[in-house]
This record gives structure tokens, sequence and C-alpha cells, in this order.
């Protein structure tokens, strides 16, 4: 049995994401979603609902699993004896930004990343721009699974009222 974890920040999640999440699926007999605090990052939902929108997204699918980490990842895995890291591409860039945390990770223990291309229908969608769309009042429902929307805007409404 290998277990794959396919880490995020996943603010929010979005289709793309529950895509990957699928297709890891199809190919690793579990997966972990290992919903992640960046260091780099400030997110606009916190990790309690990033965490709960994501087991929402991906409740229907066997075998995948949503988790909270801190920490550094390599060590997430290590201590459920996953066997791989599974990260989704949509373009070049992504596999610029992803290549060296791959490297480091197998330096560090010697577990590999398999990179999924994103489907190409969804390639467009990032979380950021979605933040973004929704920031500026437009609609993000097409982009992400349900109880995101309204998640994306009481977190707005209240960046908004601080």
């Amino acid at each position: 049995m290998t277990t794959a974890v396919f880490p995020g920040t996943f603010d929010p999640m979005t289709w793309g994401h529950v895509d990957i999440a699928t297709r890891a699926r199809s190919m690793f007999s579990k997966v972990v979603i290992a919903v992640a605090h960046n260091s780099t990052k400030t997110p606009l939902l916190d990790l309690d609902t990033r965490v709960a929108l994501a087991r929402r997204a991906t409740e229907p699918l066997d075998g995948v699993e949503v988790v909270p980490v801190e920490g550094l990842l390599v060590d997430f895995c290590k201590g459920i004896g996953a066997g791989v890291i599974v990260k989704g591409l949509r373009g070049g860039a992504d596999y610029d930004y992803e290549r060296p945390m791959a490297l480091m990770n197998r330096s560090l223990t010697g577990i590999e990343t398999v990179f999924i291309t994103g489907d190409n229908a969804l390639s467009h969608v990032a979380s950021s721009l979605v933040r973004d769309v929704a920031r500026h009042g437009g609609s993000i429902g097409r982009y992400v699974p349900d109880g995101v929307v309204d998640a994306v805007a009481a977190a707005l409404a209240a960046e908004r009222a601080s």
C-alpha cells in the first residue's frame, strides 16, 4: 500500500486541487491532503476553515484523507509512512517553483515527488487568482467546490471590517 501526500495551503480549495487529488488517488492506495501553514504566505482563510473545506470537497473520494500539518513536510511524510509527495502542475512556472522543493525533500529523506499535470480546462485556476477575483467582487463559484464561495466572502468581509 502506497500512501501519497498532496500538500498545499489550499487557500482556498479549487476544482484544480480536487482534480489532482482524484487523479493521485487513481495511482496510490491512499492520498493524504496535507493542509499546511506556509511561512511565505498570509492565508485569507484560517487553517480550520481550509481543512473543513478540503474535507467537504473530497468527501466523495474513497481513500482520500485531509489533515492539518505543521512543520517540515518530509517529517510529516515520514511520520505517516508516506512513500511519495504529489504536486500538481499547471505550467512551466509551477515546475520551476516546485522542482527545487522536490530535490530538497529527496535530499533530506529520500522521498520522491510525483508531478501530475493539471487538467488543461483548469490550468488558469489558481487559489491566488480566485482570491483576487473575489476581492474585486467577481464570481468564483465555477472555480471552487461547495462552501468555498461563502467562506471566502465571510473572510473578505472580516478583512474589510478590521
